[in-house]
């Protein structure tokens, strides 16, 4: 039985490939890539010439058993178009089921954006979280966000460019006004590390946005405890912003770390008494 080489490839610099994984992809018999036509490009520029065979999110499932297969009669080396396969990219069905076959699975370490992006940021490294693609539609996205935000430890996360204006403004809306870096087209030629807070990022990035992005935003700070006049305040607000009893209950419930069943009656009171008529 072969091995399962997890090779980490250039997220823009070629030059930051290491000597172990050029010689890993020369030595495998065969080389699963999640986009083909950048694999080739890749090993173009290095003089290599070995088999590739596509392995993406939505064909995953169905190559596994081909790779599988392929590893009785050799090695196999698995890479993502860009960075280290499986974080944030696939590879993480192929890895589970070499291992329960008892394939040997051998890391190649190599460039990482959000490790890239952290370091750069001017923000804690000692701990973070890293949730990978904020989700395509809001509501999800608020969902992530408002479960995130009482987390202490700094937040990592990739967006794609046409919804980093949108992402930025929910980040703004549900974590309050933060520290924030911007990181675009890291390691290649109009890299770029925005630092500023995330009303700054949303009204440098609110119109078109072009390149890759990694968002690295600040913890919360230590929690202090909130008063029902504090919980009262936030859904007032959350409602006076649009939304419903429910949403400013979650999102206050979120914010504050009551219980949503005990700020529920609150936001439902409170809605009440904004939709009563004035009598004065």
């Amino acid at each position: 039985m072969g091995t399962l080489f997890i090779v980490g490839t250039p997220i823009g610099n070629l030059g930051d490939i290491t000597a172990r994984a050029l010689e890993t992809l020369r030595a495998v018999s065969l080389i699963a890539a999640e986009d083909t036509r950048r694999a080739g490009l890749l090993l173009k520029h290095f003089g290599i010439d070995q088999p590739i065979l596509s392995l993406f999110e939505h064909n995953e499932a169905a190559r596994v058993e081909q790779v599988l297969d392929a590893l009785g009669a050799g090695d196999v080396a698995l890479i993502s178009e860009a960075g280290m396969p499986g974080l944030a990219d696939p590879g993480y069905d192929l890895v589970r089921a070499a291992i329960e076959r008892g394939v040997r699975v051998v890391p190649i370490p190599g460039p990482t954006a959000a490790v890239t992006a952290l370091v750069a940021s001017g923000l804690p490294t000692d701990a973070f979280v890293f949730v990978g693609f904020l989700p395509r539609r809001s509501a999800d996205r608020r969902r992530l966000l408002e479960e995130a935000a009482r987390e202490r430890r700094t937040l990592v996360a990739y967006e794609a460019p046409h919804r980093l204006a949108e992402s930025l403004a929910d980040a703004l809306a549900v974590l309050g006004d933060r520290r924030v870096a911007v990181a675009r087209e890291l390691t290649k030629v109009h890299e770029d590390i925005w630092r500023g807070t995330l009303s700054g990022a949303r009204e440098r990035f609110g119109g078109q946005a072009l390149g890759e992005f990694t968002l690295v935003i600040e913890g919360a700070a230590e929690a202090k405890r909130w008063t029902e006049a504090d919980v009262r305040a936030a859904v007032e607000h959350l409602l006076r912003e649009g939304a419903s009893v429910g949403d400013a209950a979650r999102q206050a419930a979120a914010l504050s770390g009551w219980p949503r069943r005990e700020v529920y009656p609150i936001a439902l009171r409170t809605g009440k008494e904004q939709d009563a008529p004035d009598r004065g």
